[in-house]
């Protein structure tokens, strides 16, 4: 068994505030006894395409230090949503991972960047400031291997099967769905990753904000084997805290074979980069 929480905080144009609301929700997890905290995507910024440069080049190995600290101090594994980072030039959308001691045990990087046109005018370019990620990411924990992917990710049913064959038991999501996407695809996206791999999903949004230039969907939820939804916020600001039974793996897979019947002899994953 493992307690996770899910962090839904709003987005403040103010990056110290942002990151002080991130720690003080961590302690506030960890005191209700959360083993693994989970916080948003782009939680450290407005999610606006073009304040991505701005804040990694401002922010980014300060709040890296911040939140390393915030695990260590609270005795939990923090998956830290994610942040923008710049590294020899390059801006991604980076989330880190640190154990209970603060120390980084793994980084991911969006692999697939959201460029979206929607009818009506709404138009998000991530491509315009960021770089695409080229790692699968998992991590190895007590309770088992997990894996890492950041939003839009989750529609490439290849990097979750990836992530299954590497053994993982849950994937975790920070996500920012919007107003669009949200309604249409937020619970579909995750029930269809649990059902075809046959493994836990946890997601994490931002809460929403109407005044925002983008508004998130938020709904933070956790979605187990079967495709069920065992826990969700709603668009508000929260603390999603619940208790993934791992047993439902095993369950899941025993009774209804899926993983077991995979037509290796026709088809396959490639060569996973690492």
């Amino acid at each position: 068994m493992l307690k996770v929480a899910a962090v839904q905080m709003r987005n403040y144009a103010d990056n110290d505030k942002n990151i002080s609301v991130a720690v003080q929700r961590i302690a506030e997890s960890a005191k209700s006894g959360a083993q693994l905290v989970v916080l948003p995507e782009m939680f450290s910024c407005p999610y606006k395409a073009s304040n991505f440069p701005v804040y990694a080049r401002s922010y980014g190995k300060k709040n890296v230090e911040a939140l390393s600290k915030a695990a260590a101090d609270n005795g939990v594994y923090l998956v830290a949503g994610s942040i923008p980072e710049e590294d020899d030039g390059c801006i991604y959308n980076t989330s880190y991972v640190f154990d209970r001691s603060g120390r980084q045990i793994a980084r991911h990087r969006k692999m697939h960047l959201f460029n979206c046109d929607f009818k009506g005018g709404q138009v998000f370019h991530e491509s315009d400031t960021l770089t695409a990620g080229d790692s699968v990411t998992t991590f190895e924990t007590e309770y088992g291997t997990m894996g890492l992917m950041i939003c839009f990710d989750i529609r490439f049913p290849e990097l979750s099967r990836c992530m299954e064959e590497r053994g993982a038991k849950m994937i975790i999501v920070p996500a920012a769905f919007n107003m669009t996407s949200g309604p249409r695809w937020w619970e579909l996206s995750f029930r269809m990753r649990a059902v075809d791999n046959q493994l836990f999903m946890l997601g994490c949004s931002p809460a929403r904000d109407e005044n925002a230039s983008y508004v998130a969907w938020g709904h933070s939820l956790v979605v187990n084997p079967w495709g069920v939804i065992e826990k969700e916020l709603d668009e508000k600001e929260g603390i999603l805290i619940h208790e993934v039974d791992f047993s439902l793996i095993d369950e899941s897979r025993e009774q209804y074979p899926v993983l077991k019947e995979l037509r290796r002899d026709v088809y396959k994953i490639g060569e996973i980069q690492s």
